[in-house]
């Protein structure tokens, strides 16, 4: 059956905006790393927790999920066109955390406190601030340049 260009076009009109723009980039990836790394907050100690710490307590499956999700921080970076370098970098950051939090029990308790995704998002920022300063949020908001 096919599709006809009224119906593409209304199709692409309800798609999520999945543009290259820094701004909505550095929101996407800062949204990211928050489920991922400081989502919820142990009671008692007030250490916050994400999906990479409680996911990756399933063993092989867990630390797939979240090597995923850490590498499409990494691929975000490289729509910003940041160097080899910050992507080989960051890349790493994802590969240690895949590869040691793998390790049954000490692997959680090196999820726990290796966060892979927070570093790579200091990466991003400070990339971001040098590159495109327009894209800066401040406290929720977004922060334009005066004319």
């Amino acid at each position: 059956m096919a599709i006809s260009e009224d119906q593409l076009k209304r199709l692409a009109e309800q798609l999520p905006d999945v543009s290259r723009d820094p701004q909505a980039v550095r929101v996407r990836v800062e949204a990211m790393e928050k489920v991922l790394e400081r989502a919820f907050v142990i009671p008692g100690i007030n250490k916050p927790i994400g999906l990479d710490s409680l996911v990756g307590l399933i063993p092989i499956v867990g630390d797939i999920a979240t090597a995923v999700m850490g590498a499409y921080i990494v691929w975000e970076a490289r729509n910003l066109g940041m160097s080899k370098w910050q992507l080989t970098r960051m890349a790493t950051n994802v590969g240690i955390d895949t590869a040691l939090g793998a390790v049954p029990l000490a692997g959680d308790l090196f999820d726990f406190l290796w966060r892979s995704n927070s570093r790579n998002l200091r990466i991003i920022r400070k990339h971001l601030d040098k590159h495109h300063p327009s894209s800066h949020i401040i406290e929720g908001e977004v922060a334009f340049p005066r004319d």
